[in-house]
């Protein structure tokens, strides 16, 4: 298990326009947290650091872009 208790937290950029609220910790060593803002109790995922470039570049080139929920079906 990794300690999150020297975690610095920010909110992801994008996740005041979209009413999520994403919280990551980039401080810790080797590895990524990611928490859901409203619920900081809930725990945090925590990620490699490659695993979580990937995750960004994929983000970012669209492929989680579903689009209507109805579409995903």
């Amino acid at each position: 298990m990794t300690d999150l208790s020297q975690a610095v937290w920010r909110k992801a950029r994008l996740s005041q326009y979209n009413g999520g609220c994403v919280e990551v910790a980039a401080n810790l060593p080797g590895v990524i947290a990611v928490r859901d803002s409203k619920r900081p109790e809930g725990g945090a995922h925590v990620v490699g650091r490659a695993a979580f470039a990937v995750f960004l570049a994929d983000a970012r080139s669209g492929r989680y872009d579903f689009g209507a929920i109805s579409d995903v079906h």
